[in-house]
């Protein structure tokens, strides 16, 4: 029977696994394109929702949607500097630099 250890040692220990790859672009994307269903559906209780007090939910939904948008744009760029960077830190392992 094994015996459960609450505090190892650092030679005892396993080494840190390498982080996982995880591609934003989907999360922001299924997110922004929520925000678009919002846009619609308020849009279309507009008069309703207004006359219950309810108003702003029309312009919250706009302006989620343009941060989505936003976002879409920062993580695009984002990965797309981190795959350059990657490529030039390639290139240079391998010219022997």
């Amino acid at each position: 029977m094994s015996r459960v250890r609450f505090w190892l040692s650092e030679d005892e220990r396993r080494p840190d696994p390498e982080p996982a790859r995880a591609d934003a672009r989907k999360a922001v994307a299924v997110g922004t394109a929520a925000w678009l269903v919002a846009i619609g559906v308020a849009w279309w209780f507009r008069v309703e929702s207004a006359e219950a007090g309810y108003g702003w939910l029309l312009p919250m939904a706009i302006i989620g949607f343009a941060i989505g948008v936003g976002g879409l744009v920062f993580v695009q760029l984002h990965r797309s500097r981190r795959a350059a960077a990657e490529r030039r830190s390639a290139g240079q392992a391998s010219s022997g630099r």
